[in-house]
């Protein structure tokens, strides 16, 4: 395993800079997590609510006929896979309210390594200005040098050569000064960055330890879920199974079935009329007439004479229906055929 103490030093001494940066970072990580999270959610709650008004619509298709209780599978199914994804709706948000509380404990633990790593911060400023100014003076020191020794080659006056011996003398201690001020500022700085890139890693090793522990549970929601759905599949599958035409027919049958009695047979009776006569008054009888048709004649002898055939045909529709004549409650016609 890597480790932050090993690796964030470098010439120019920004360990420190890019590990703070690092932590500040795992707090856009949280809100991002919680944003992804949350839309998640949206998503599953959206596809509930179609899932929902799916399964209304399906018990506003037809009944009638055979294949309406198939329908009723269809329904029982689609509200089921969406109470599911309402469960896992529900799952997310807590879930959400989770990272959040983590984001709140983060905030905090990262306010206090801010006040903690504060010696750190200054020791980096102090090595990286050192660092800095030691480079100038030995660049100023080289270059005194240089000047003074040139000057004794070329055979300048002595007094030249003196006063160029005394800027490289002052330069050499300002130098001499700065790689005293490096060294302890050095062991000053060593000791503290090792300190806190430890700090740091054992922060970031925690968030990514509790930002894994999310991931799983969010992953172990869906998983959940996904199983439910699964289960709503096979039962719609076997309930699919089960439904066979054969059962559908028979539900058809017991619920829509208009009896099993057949029409019976009906032989023709003679009328009788020597008791169809006795113990009837006579009275006076109206001609027979059907609805619609212009009566030609009030004679008995023509009501007598009628074709029967004729008169007892009744109308006949495109289909092959017979069409019932309309009854007037005031008027009442008497057929006798004799």
């Amino acid at each position: 395993m890597a480790h932050f103490v090993e690796n964030f030093w470098g010439e120019k001494n920004t360990g420190f800079d890019v590990l703070y940066h690092n932590m500040k970072h795992g707090q856009i990580t949280t809100k991002e997590l919680t944003e992804f999270i949350r839309e998640r959610s949206t998503i599953e709650e959206v596809y509930a609510r179609s899932m929902s008004k799916l399964s209304k619509s399906a018990s506003n298709y037809t009944q009638l006929g055979t294949f309406g209780p198939v329908w009723d599978i269809f329904k029982t199914s689609t509200e089921k896979l969406a109470s599911c994804h309402l469960e896992l709706v529900k799952k997310l948000q807590e879930l959400i309210k989770e990272v959040q509380k983590y984001g709140d404990e983060q905030l905090k633990a990262h306010k206090k390594t801010k006040e903690e790593v504060a010696g750190t911060l200054d020791a980096v400023q102090n090595i990286q200005n050192i660092t800095q100014a030691l480079q100038k003076s030995k660049e100023m020191y080289n270059a005194k040098c240089v000047d003074q020794e040139r000057l004794k080659r070329e055979g300048a006056a002595q007094k030249d050569i003196e006063k160029a011996g005394l800027k490289a003398k002052k330069a050499t201690e300002t130098y001499k000064l700065y790689v005293e001020k490096y060294s302890a500022a050095k062991t000053e700085f060593q000791d503290r960055m090792t300190e806190t890139a430890q700090k740091f890693q054992d922060i970031e090793e925690t968030h990514l330890v509790r930002v894994k522990e999310i991931i799983e549970s969010f992953s172990r929601s869906i998983t959940e879920i996904h199983l439910q759905i699964g289960q709503v599949h096979e039962e719609f599958i076997n309930n699919m199974a089960n439904t066979t035409v054969e059962s559908l027919i028979q539900k058809f049958v017991d619920t829509k079935g208009t009896g099993k009695e057949r029409p019976g047979c009906i032989d023709f009776e003679e009328c009788n009329t020597a008791s169809a006569v006795e113990g009837v008054k006579p009275k006076k009888r109206k001609t027979f007439g059907l609805p619609g048709i212009i009566k030609k004649d009030k004679d008995t002898e023509s009501v007598e004479n009628a074709d029967a055939d004729s008169v007892n045909i009744p109308t006949v529709d495109e289909e092959g229906y017979s069409i019932k004549p309309e009854e007037n409650e005031n008027q009442k016609y008497i057929l006798c055929i004799c």
